[in-house]
């Protein structure tokens, strides 16, 4: 009887030892499947043996078997298909994520959707091009949207200074000045320059220079004074510089611009602009002082028309008699005088903006300026080629102020005989009273 005793409480004692293994293994979190072919540990050869089964307490078994039936991890003999996954903070609960238990692809839950019928496609038409803007004759669009829209009116903007004029935004009568600018300007000014020139040359070849038909006397008269030759070259200088500077402004960027750049032709411009500005005085100022020198000669008489009909000298050997300014000469000078007055106003005006005119009379200004010194300029062309290539002996009147004897009786005789009794008048003031054959 004390030995089954003893024999008992031996096996009583040694049960915790040989399920303490056991124990440790079923409370690990998780535990990594075996390799393929790897051989099983010591306590799957326990929990395996129907021995050590019955030697163990129900619930080391339970705990042994747990991990397995929980849905935690894949059984045994599960082929490894996934390292393993992390543990996360919830360890030994279902809420931590394990490797999937198979590679079988998921079946989709829920009713299928029914199949979308299959619509053909359907044929789309063309839209078609609209008609190429801005040809020959037709506006762009732009511009006739805007054409009406404004039907006649301006467009005005607001602004914070007391000067009204600068809200005008777009004016109808601006397309009308650009379209004379840009087109009419330079037609004017190109067939008044170049035809001037061209028949000039004409006349120069078919003609020739007029010479003095019984040659150089030797003798001068004075023709005109140190204060006239002075008034006469400085409204001329002022002229020439007036002239290539607003032909320059008109033609420069297309002629002038690709010769010499960009760069060259801007301070060129700038130049020629403040030039044009100032040189405007001086040129009014010798336009007003002709004018009150010479106006009493170049008043229009009964010569003037028989000279014109004789074709002035330059058609044929006939020299027609003329006072101190013959028809030809006459018509330059008022011309200068009432044409070069015309562009002078306008020139201040312009040179003024709104001093006196709106933008429309700015506008009107503009075109008188540039249509009247096209023709002055053409004018001028004429009467430098008269004073120099085209007559032998002209320059000296306005060079030295003296002129050949026998020249000035060929061209102005009646001058001629004016200056000669004003020279015997000087010589002898009694002359004029004395009877005839008094001497």
């Amino acid at each position: 009887m004390s030995a089954l005793r003893n024999t008992l409480l031996a096996l009583a004692a040694a049960a915790p030892l040989l399920g303490a293994p056991v124990l440790a293994a079923a409370q690990a979190p998780a535990v990594q499947a075996p390799a393929a072919g790897a051989q099983p540990g010591a306590a799957e050869r326990q929990s395996s043996d129907p021995q050590v089964r019955q030697a163990l307490p129900p619930a080391a078994i339970t705990q042994q078997e747990q991990p397995q039936n929980d849905g935690a991890g894949p059984p045994r003999g599960t082929p490894e298909i996934q390292g393993r996954v992390p543990e996360s903070s919830a360890a030994g609960t279902n809420e931590q994520r394990q490797a999937p238990t198979t590679t079988a692809p998921t079946q989709p839950t829920g009713t299928p959707a029914a199949p979308q019928p299959v619509v053909p496609p359907q044929p789309v038409q063309p839209i078609p091009a609209p008609p190429p803007m801005g040809d020959r004759g037709t506006l762009p669009a732009a511009e006739l949207e805007l054409q009406n829209a404004l039907k006649g009116n301006r467009i005005t903007g607001r602004v914070s200074i007391p000067d009204e004029k600068l809200a005008v935004l777009v004016q109808p009568e601006g397309r009308d000045w650009r379209a004379f600018r840009n087109g009419t300007l330079m037609w004017v000014g190109g067939i008044a320059v170049l035809g001037m020139l061209a028949l000039l040359a004409l006349f120069y070849l078919i003609r020739g220079r007029i010479r003095v038909r019984s040659g150089w006397s030797g003798r001068t008269l004075e023709r005109f004074n140190f204060f006239e030759r002075m008034t006469h070259w400085m409204t001329a200088g002022s002229f020439i510089v007036l002239a290539l500077s607003g032909l320059n402004l008109t033609f420069g960027r297309h002629l002038i611009r690709p010769l010499i750049g960009p760069e060259a032709f801007t301070a060129l411009a700038d130049w020629g602009k403040i030039a044009h500005n100032f040189l405007a005085f001086p040129f009014t100022l010798g336009v007003l002082v002709m004018l009150a020198m010479w106006a009493r000669d170049n008043l229009p008489n009964k010569l003037d028309w028989v000279w014109l009909k004789n074709g002035g000298g330059f058609i044929g050997d006939a020299h027609p008699q003329a006072g101190r300014f013959n028809a030809g000469q006459k018509g330059i000078f008022w011309v200068t005088v009432l044409g070069g007055g015309v562009v002078a106003i306008s020139g201040f005006l312009l040179m003024f903006p709104f001093f006196l005119l709106d933008i429309a009379g700015q506008q009107w200004g503009h075109m008188v300026h540039g249509i009247l010194s096209m023709l002055l300029i053409a004018v001028m062309l004429a009467h430098i080629y008269i004073g120099t290539l085209g007559m032998e002996g002209g320059f000296s009147a306005m060079g030295s102020g003296r002129v050949d004897y026998n020249w000035a009786r060929e061209h102005h005789g009646m001058w001629v005989d004016d200056e000669l009794k004003r020279a015997h008048e000087a010589v002898r003031p009694d002359a004029a009273t004395r009877p005839a054959g008094a001497d």
